[in-house]
């Protein structure tokens, strides 16, 4: 799950690690006066979206008097702002951060991430921190170091000090920066994160170290545990049919293509998508039903498919393992009764009780065609799409 900047400014905020004082408005008026209640002048006036690169699309102002913020906000408010990370569509901002502008010296780049290469969370820095990041790792990639976390251990004061002198920090900056690491490693196992970035921390002109922009994806799977933190959730900045599949424990993805995919099992569905590039067609989407597809999860699954227009045909793709194939079958033939499927419809069954399932499927006086092997469902539903 994704958050606000300002949300995850406020759970940091909780763990000690320095922030700018500011408030999330809704109005430009609002943003006036939260400017002033703030003190003096200047003051960050942010857009608050679901993606980064915002001040490379106007989506960060430096404002000098309350009134500038309050145009600066008039001026954001209801704006799509398009970012490297948004596509060409891009977001509409709906609500905007006020804070204390810094007085910048320095920037670099911080975050905790889990590394699936060493399967441990890993501390990453730069000292070439800011709008440009990903510009650094692709061509200086020497530039940023990292800093693997023992599980049981955890993040060291040795590890933290290396990781500063690393960034070049005279000594008063280090003991602040061992501080900084250690809570920011705090937030991210207790808060169950799954990325946590500072882009930029700064150090001021005063010798202090700051955090001034953050941002943090949260592990779906251990939301149970925050109850606060999952009521974060802004449905206004996901995909609609996401939305939809997650009530129902559906792992859904929008793509870009025409063929509509069921699949269960993240792997499964991943090979799914490229056999069906591979074979000259486009996968509409990612669609993960899950080990225990019911009746109800997998006519929920059709609707949400079908619910997107570029969809032109769905191949179903399952391996009964813990769920049989005949049970499988039942769920399709009942779920494309009720939603109604006009187009093409491959599925392909393997695993137990097959044969019984591609009978029922036979059987069902639906306009399902049967396909033995990926190969051959892939080309069947290309070709039916394609025509």
């Amino acid at each position: 799950m994704n958050i606000h900047e300002y949300q995850a400014k406020a759970i940091l905020r909780n763990f000690g690690v320095p922030v700018p004082d500011g408030h999330v408005v809704y109005n430009s008026n609002l943003a006036r006066d939260w400017a002033r209640r703030l003190g003096d002048g200047p003051w960050a006036v942010k857009a608050q979206i679901h993606a980064g690169g915002r001040g490379k699309g106007g989506g960060v102002k430096i404002a000098k008097t309350a009134d500038e913020v309050r145009q600066y906000a008039k001026n954001m408010f209801g704006m799509t702002l398009i970012t490297h990370q948004t596509g060409p569509e891009g977001k509409t901002v709906k609500r905007v951060l006020v804070e204390n502008a810094s007085n910048i010296a320095d920037e670099f780049y911080v975050s905790f991430l889990v590394d699936r290469v060493t399967d441990r969370v890993t501390l990453m820095v730069s000292a070439e921190g800011g709008m440009d990041i990903e510009e650094v790792a692709a061509k200086t990639p020497e530039k940023i170091f990292f800093e693997v976390v023992d599980p049981v251990v955890g993040l060291t004061a040795f590890q933290a000090r290396k990781v500063a002198f690393k960034l070049g920090l005279a000594m008063p900056q280090v003991k602040q920066a061992v501080s900084l690491f250690l809570n920011l490693y705090k937030a991210f196992v207790e808060a169950d994160c799954s990325l946590l970035e500072i882009n930029p921390m700064i150090l001021t002109a005063e010798g202090d170290l700051l955090c001034i922009d953050a941002k943090i994806n949260l592990d779906d799977n251990a939301l149970f545990r925050h109850l606060r933190i999952r009521d974060l959730r802004d449905y206004d900045e996901e995909d609609p049919m996401e939305i939809e599949a997650s009530q129902y424990d559906l792992s859904y993805i929008a793509l870009d293509g025409n063929i509509g995919c069921m699949v269960n099992g993240a792997g499964l569905a991943m090979a799914t998508m490229d056999i069906i590039k591979h074979t000259g067609g486009e996968p509409a989407n990612f669609l993960d039903v899950g080990g225990g597809a019911t009746i109800e999860r997998v006519t929920e699954a059709f609707k949400i498919i079908l619910s997107d227009d570029k969809v032109k045909g769905i191949l179903v793709n399952i391996f009964g393992g813990i769920m049989k194939c005949d049970v499988i079958a039942t769920g399709i033939i009942e779920a494309a009764r009720q939603v109604g499927v006009s187009i093409p419809l491959v599925v392909r069954l393997e695993g137990t009780n097959v044969e019984k399932g591609r009978q029922l499927l036979a059987e069902s006086g639906l306009n399902i065609v049967s396909a033995e092997g990926m190969a051959d469902a892939a080309a069947k539903i290309v070709k039916a799409v394609n025509g």
